[in-house]
């Protein structure tokens, strides 16, 4: 243990000592200079050092790295230049035609530019090394995204190029008030980070807050935005998301408008956004690219099939255990043939069935596209009927772990789904302990915890607790868009009015 220590605190006396040489200035020795990015990427076979001798008898080198640098632009518009060029005058390189060029005075900058595929120019006697604007990374195809796909609405998501993304948002708010501050987050991938937010609606303390907690993040790297999500989110105990994440552009702006403010990270196409209630995770994008009876309709659905999906299993184990009397007696009797060969209580019966209803359901996310949802679907239909003729499972528990899991589908966002899924087996086994008492000791329990959540200040259940009537046209229904004057209370307030309160369509007179 004593050993570990030691080399524990050796690597990280090596790592200072390495942070405290790469904060020192440029010196403007060329050999030197070189020696020392020489020795930083060592090993690295993918760092190429391209020296030459300028025009004006001054050593050079372009530092880059392959695949994310442009080398026939640094061949034509940079090297070309410098080997033909007379006349540089001191600090200027006007014969680079570059767009983009920054200078960069420490070793540190010079590094992490490097790491970003801009190529760095180092000039003897110089003190300053230049960026350039040079990358060019492999991306990824603008593509409608396979887990938010829509009947009517862009087809356009998001990739795992920042810059890509922070274009398609400027496509769609072409103002000066849409904000967009960088931010560097990981002591080894130095991920970028964007806050994205429009000045003048998103509250300041919102974007103070949700800065300052990015910026006390110390970790070695960020991989994927559900790190950012984890490390930023009030109650990271909790089972139900705290951060609405999405795919697409239009959702992202959607909420910008309402006074959110949104989490780019670089590596990602996953957005979040902040701060969200639940209402926000069984809200669609095509719920505002229908006509609003129709989106308010199939609102509708989502919310008794939300309690479906969570409370059938355990209502089933709860009467056919507890509450046989609450069964019309036809319906008993027939539960109770189909049971007769069942060695297993309902509850056994339920987790059961459950899990491998789960197992298949995962399964078929696993497996290859062109096979995964045949062996999910064939694999529960075959499964449940060869469980039902050895006597394992009766068909009603078939039939209600069936309609549990359709029912499941129908919320929108993965990550509640997944969470509705987990709260499931602790009600059922309340339900075949205490019956229908159990289940609303569990559901007592859910919406206090609901009622305490809080996702950057803003209550989880908003709108609903504490009610505010006027804010229930964009949650319980969609209202029409000529009725959306005000932004949501509390994220929309310090800029409260939308649009005008005329705006419903008259038919016209005849004069």
């Amino acid at each position: 243990m004593n050993l570990f220590r030691r080399r524990q605190e050796k690597m990280m006396k090596q790592l200072e000592e390495v942070s405290a040489e790469q904060t020192e200035q440029i010196k403007g020795i060329f050999t030197e200079d070189l020696q020392f990015f020489q020795n930083a990427y060592k090993d690295c076979f993918d760092v190429v050092f391209h020296c030459f001798e300028t025009n004006e008898q001054k050593n050079a080198v372009i530092i880059y790295i392959q695949g994310l640098s442009d080398t026939e632009e640094i061949n034509e518009n940079v090297i070309k230049p410098l080997l033909l060029a007379k006349g540089i005058t001191d600090h200027q390189y006007p014969m680079i035609s570059v767009s983009e060029v920054k200078k960069n005075k420490t070793y540190a900058d010079c590094i992490q530019t490097i790491s970003l595929g801009q190529p760095l120019l180092i000039v003897d006697g110089e003190k300053e090394a230049l960026s350039l604007g040079l990358v060019k990374p492999e991306i990824r195809n603008v593509e409608e995204p396979v887990g938010e796909s829509v009947i009517r609405g862009p087809r356009e998501g998001f990739t795992e190029v920042i810059s890509v993304n922070t274009s398609l948002l400027r496509r769609k708010v072409r103002s000066s008030q849409l904000k967009m501050q960088q931010m560097t987050v990981g002591k080894y991938t130095q991920s970028t980070v964007v806050v994205v937010y429009i000045e003048g609606v998103a509250n300041s303390k919102l974007i103070n807050e949700v800065k300052q907690r990015i910026q006390g993040i110390d970790i070695d790297g960020i991989l994927e935005s559900s790190y950012i999500e984890e490390l930023i989110e009030d109650n990271p105990n909790s089972p139900f998301p705290q951060l609405l994440s999405t795919e697409r552009p239009d959702t992202v702006v959607a909420n910008l408008l309402e006074g959110r403010a949104a989490i780019l990270v670089d590596g990602t196409p996953f957005s979040l956004i902040m701060p969200a209630t639940i209402f926000s995770f069984l809200q669609s994008a095509e719920d505002y690219y229908q006509r609003y009876f129709i989106s308010t309709m199939i609102r509708w659905l989502r919310f008794p099939f939300l309690f479906i999906s969570l409370l059938l299993p355990s209502l089933y184990v709860a009467l056919v255990t507890f509450h046989q009397e609450m069964v019309p007696t036809v319906l008993l009797i027939s539960m109770a043939s189909a049971r007769e060969m069942v060695p297993f209580p309902s509850l056994v019966e339920a987790i059961l069935m459950e899990i491998t209803f789960e197992a298949l359901r995962e399964a078929g996310l696993r497996l290859p596209k062109q096979i995964g949802s045949a062996v999910s679907i064939v694999g529960a239909l075959v499964i449940g009927q060869a469980a039902v003729q050895a006597g394992i499972v009766s068909p009603a528990m078939v039939i209600v772990v069936s309609v549990t899991g359709i029912a499941s589908f129908m919320t929108p966002r993965y990550n509640l789904g997944f969470a509705i899924r987990i709260l499931r087996f602790p009600i059922m086994i309340l339900a075949g302990t205490l019956g229908i008492l159990g289940i609303m000791l569990g559901m007592c329990g859910i919406v206090v915890h609901l009622c305490k959540l809080r996702s950057f200040g803003v209550p989880y259940l908003s709108t609903l607790a504490p009610v505010h009537l006027d804010q229930l046209k964009d949650t319980v229904v969609r209202a029409p868009f000529w009725k959306f004057n005000t932004r949501p209370r509390l994220t929309g307030k310090y800029n409260k009015y939308r649009q005008s309160s005329f705006e419903k369509p008259k038919p016209p007179t005849n004069e």
